[in-house]
């Protein structure tokens, strides 16, 4: 039986966290189910030994959280969290796993944190506040298929300082500059390197007020105090924290977004 559940019963009256963990790991997954127990939010914990089994599971009941591996055989996490976004009530999603370089693919689909192995009892009580926050809002507004909101999961982004996951808010993050497979978040708490190529970078955040500027940089259109020449004639985008490199091609659509904006009363200035 690889499906093993608490003594006690779901029941959607009981108070705290009811959580389903997955992963193929059987010593992985008895680590975090004893986590999970011990943790004063999670009122039961169902433990799946791979994503077919987490399936099934689903079918019998219903999970507020849903904690999964991703490099499990068959159908991984990541694909996995793709079904279960499409339940007309999902669980929310918080990955665990041994990996840092699936964490924009995670959060991508909507994943609320993301516990790299091994896990910190903090780190994951940090995961379940956010697992409650958002457990509670459901019950407020609760989803409902194609009506659900889908999170906005990139306007943070998890970066490692000393060996410690920190978030990065988009909202701090004044422009981007490509670094081979990474990418440099310049921000006023500092540089901070993501492994994402820029171009993916664009993608998640053109939507929210930034904009290319160079094959290499990004920028936010609110942090741009003004637009200078340089000694060659090029243009640069002046911030707080330097100045942007804009290319021929790009110089008029960032006029554009930039004029665009002053008239929508779109410039708060980052603070």
């Amino acid at each position: 039986m690889t499906v093993q559940e608490d003594p006690q019963p779901l029941q959607t009256s009981a108070p705290g966290l009811r959580v389903l963990a997955v992963d193929d790991v059987p010593a992985a997954l008895d680590d975090l189910c004893s986590l999970l127990r011990e943790a004063p939010e999670v009122a039961s914990v169902t433990a799946a030994a791979d994503p077919l089994d987490a399936l099934r599971s689903i079918r019998g009941g219903e999970y507020d959280a849903v904690f999964l591996d991703i490099a499990m055989p068959g159908l991984d996490g990541l694909e996995l969290g793709e079904l279960l976004r499409k339940l007309a009530t999902p669980p929310v999603i918080v990955f665990v796993t041994a990996y840092d370089e699936h964490a924009v693919a995670a959060f991508g689909i909507g994943a609320v944190d993301y516990l790299l192995k091994p896990v910190r009892a903090e780190r994951l009580a940090d995961a379940l506040g956010r697992v409650a926050r958002m457990a509670g809002a459901d019950e407020q507004h609760p989803r409902s298929g194609a009506d659900a909101p889908v999170p906005d999961a990139m306007a943070a982004l998890p970066v490692e300082v000393g060996g410690r996951t920190r978030y990065v808010q988009r909202s701090e993050v004044r422009f981007a500059e490509a670094h081979g497979d990474y990418v440099r978040l310049h921000a006023p708490s500092g540089v901070h390197l993501v492994r994402m190529p820029i171009s993916r970078l664009e993608e998640y955040w053109e939507g929210a007020g930034f904009v290319r500027t160079h094959r290499g940089f990004l920028v936010a259109l609110s942090a741009v105090r003004e637009l200078r020449s340089d000694s060659v004639g090029g243009v640069l985008a002046h911030t707080d924290l330097g100045d942007v490199p804009v290319s021929r091609r790009h110089a008029r659509q960032l006029r554009e977004r930039l004029l665009k904006a002053a008239q929508q009363g779109e410039f708060e200035r980052p603070t």
